[in-house]
């Protein structure tokens, strides 16, 4: 396994491997690599000759008061996990290797405006800069990403197709703790008491699965998710939605396909969690 920090040197790498007829894979992280990543890794593994891992805290994705500084960073343990898998490159530069007084960015309106986007209104923008930005360096058939952020995976799927990315978008399946909560970097930052407190988001999930059906008015849902959340008092809800699968605007009922996501404080912690309903 190789590990590249500056894009000139990565880009080389590629250009050998594109010469040589390889197909390469990219899995676009931020570090701190836990199961939900390994799972993407190795689907991206089954799928194509080459694999490249970007271990990259985008500091362009942070608001002024979120937690850039703070986030979790561990590369040695990244590293080890990437060469178990099977990587054959990890790119990992610095902010001023990826960013030189920049003004051009990458930012995708409608899709953006709801769930996340309304209280991080920065945030896709930075995402789309960045991926967009790792397309162009690392130039792979295909990249992988988890739906647990499903409104991100949305939002890079229309990007493609809208800037004419020749990549296809591989969306892989939230992976659970076996308890139920959805794997997270941020998981790190919960005392045992709040651990124990965010399988409400969990508990949530299942009782909108549970209660969805097609042309169920959306409230019907939502209420029954929002009393179990709010049932938790150490849990404060940012938002819990229903919105159109593709366009990400919420709707009153189930007619199309959906995706129903919450977005929950807990403590000072903010997690995030979702499924989807195919009509």
């Amino acid at each position: 396994m190789q590990v590249t920090t500056t894009v000139e040197e990565t880009r080389k790498l590629v250009k050998n491997w594109k010469k040589e007829g390889k197909t390469i894979g990219l899995v676009p992280t931020m570090g701190f690599l836990h199961e939900g990543h390994a799972s993407l890794i190795r689907r991206c593994r089954e799928e194509n000759d080459i694999v490249v891992v970007s271990d990259f805290v985008n500091p362009t994705q942070f608001g002024p008061t979120e937690d850039l500084e703070a986030y979790p960073r561990d590369f040695k343990r990244d590293s080890e996990l990437c060469e178990s898998l099977g990587t054959d490159l990890i790119f990992h530069p610095e902010p001023k290797d990826m960013y030189h007084d920049p003004h051009a960015y990458v930012s995708i309106d409608t899709l953006s405006d709801t769930l996340c986007g309304q209280t991080r209104p920065i945030h896709f923008k930075g995402v789309c800069t960045v991926v967009s930005k790792l397309f162009n360096i690392v130039a792979p058939d295909r990249a992988y990403f988890g739906q647990k952020d499903a409104q991100q995976l949305a939002i890079i799927r229309k990007m493609v197709q809208d800037l004419n990315f020749d990549i296809q978008i591989v969306g892989c399946p939230i992976i659970r703790e076996e308890d139920g909560l959805a794997k997270s970097s941020r998981n790190t930052y919960l005392s045992a008491e709040e651990r124990k407190a965010a399988l409400c988001l969990s508990r949530a999930v299942k009782t909108g699965q549970e209660a969805i059906c097609k042309g169920i008015k959306a409230e019907e849902v939502l209420s029954k998710m929002r009393a179990v959340i709010e049932a938790e008092p150490l849990a404060k809800i940012d938002y819990v939605s229903m919105v159109d699968a593709l366009d990400m605007q919420p709707v009153e009922s189930v007619e199309k396909d959906v995706l129903v996501a919450m977005a929950v404080y807990i403590g000072k912690t903010r997690l995030i969690d979702n499924f989807s309903y195919e009509v």
